[in-house]
């Protein structure tokens, strides 16, 4: 065994966290998934009167608004351009004349509005999870609180980063090219690589890429950057084991997604195999299916991203789990906007994993926070402002000029 994989603490930025979580069963993990997460002051209903989707400038916004004038901004992802039907027909309906105050059980309900469970899946919580963040900035102006501090209490002000790269078509020397230069440009100290072909039955994106990357990643950026390897569910588990191996021998940090996202007994098979921790859940969007994967030990870092699975009160609701199990959670994000929605939830859970992810989106949406949000030695400030902390004045001169969508 690779001497750093015997206390696993080192996955938390704060180390104390981390225990055993022994004795925690099914019934414990449940409870904490319940227990209420939405803490608003406002003694009068926040009546919702209109969500609107716009866009401008290449990015989609989410605007809600209340009866009495409150307004609510967030940032959707380019999904908006293909889901919006969904989000007018299916959801937006739902809230509409609700109490925002009572945005938990609005969360619950809208699943079962419409037989929208039958359209459970990422696309169907990606819509939610916009309309969330837009009603969370509502209640955060407000009440003059960022989003953190609706959601429990903010406990930190920034983040540090690892560096993303989602190649798959690069050489081991280009790939490590590409890292070197984000690492250069926000002083990352960790990285992340692709590793095998995506969802590829065992393919490697190019023949024996995957082997020289990961044995070249610690050979040239040395010992001191923590290394993540993401496999985006390229392998069965004798595939996923045998570069499990091969990542324990560098000493990487985690192994991320090794089997398809919906294999969970292989992935368990895989987790058991291995020394190195495995990070697993970028997919996921069933809290019961989260909760089995915590249970039995299947991750070991815990990834659910906060617009797959349906906005922060669900994803909180993940880390209380995981929590119980001595599981810190670094969240998957896409693309575009979800880095800032990760420093939100970075703010205020207790059980963060040392590094969060960073791919891209701070130098086209970083202008839109007061103060600017933007990377310095490998780290990030968290919003600092009410609800999500954007600039009102450069966000509605924005949608000034938006198209709406309806």
């Amino acid at each position: 065994m690779n001497p750093m994989y015997r206390d696993l603490s080192y996955l938390y930025l704060d180390p104390s966290r981390a225990c055993v979580g022994q004795g925690v069963d099914a019934a414990l993990l449940e409870a904490a998934a319940n227990a209420p997460v939405l803490r608003v002051r406002t003694a009068e209903p926040v009546v919702i009167a209109s969500v609107e989707l716009l866009f401008n400038h290449g990015q989609y916004f989410v605007r809600t608004r209340s009866k009495d004038g409150a307004e609510g901004i967030a940032v959707a992802s380019d999904r908006a351009s293909y889901l919006h039907p969904l989000l007018r027909e299916q959801i937006v309906p739902y809230f509409l004349g609700k109490d925002a105050r009572q945005l938990e059980q609005l969360i619950d309900g809208v699943y079962g509005y419409d037989n929208n469970y039958k359209l459970s899946g990422l696309a169907f919580w990606c819509c939610v999870s916009w309309v969330e963040a837009s009603l969370l900035d509502l209640l955060g102006r407000i009440e003059g609180r960022p989003i953190g501090d609706l959601l429990g209490a903010v406990i930190r002000d920034e983040v540090p980063i690892y560096v993303a790269s989602g190649n798959r078509g690069t050489t081991p020397e280009e790939e490590i090219e590409v890292l070197q230069g984000r690492m250069a440009e926000t002083g990352a100290r960790a990285v992340k690589f692709k590793i095998g072909g995506r969802m590829s039955r065992n393919a490697d994106s190019i023949s024996g890429r995957s082997e020289r990357l990961i044995a070249l990643a610690r050979k040239t950026l040395g010992d001191e950057i923590a290394i993540h390897a993401d496999g985006n569910g390229s392998y069965d588990p004798d595939f996923a084991i045998e570069y499990g191996h091969l990542l324990e021998d560098i000493g990487a940090f985690f192994y991320e997604e090794p089997c398809p996202f919906d294999h969970l007994e292989e992935t368990l098979a895989v987790a058991n195999a291995l020394d190195i921790p495995l990070a697993f859940g970028e997919q996921e969007t069933s809290l019961r299916r989260f909760r089995w994967i915590v249970e039995r030990d299947a991750a070991q870092v815990m990834q659910p991203d906060l617009q797959y699975n349906g906005g922060f009160i669900r994803t909180t609701r993940v880390a209380r789990m995981a929590a119980l199990k001595g599981i810190p959670v670094t969240p998957h994000i896409s693309s575009g906007f979800g880095y800032a929605y990760m420093l939100h939830f970075a703010s205020y859970i207790p059980n963060l994993g040392a590094f969060q992810e960073l791919k891209s989106g701070v130098a086209e949406t970083g202008g839109l926070f007061d103060p600017m949000l933007q990377v310095q030695d490998g780290v990030m400030k968290t919003p600092r402002g009410p609800g999500l902390g954007l600039d009102e004045s450069v966000v509605r001169g924005m949608l000034r000029h938006a198209h709406t969508l309806w």
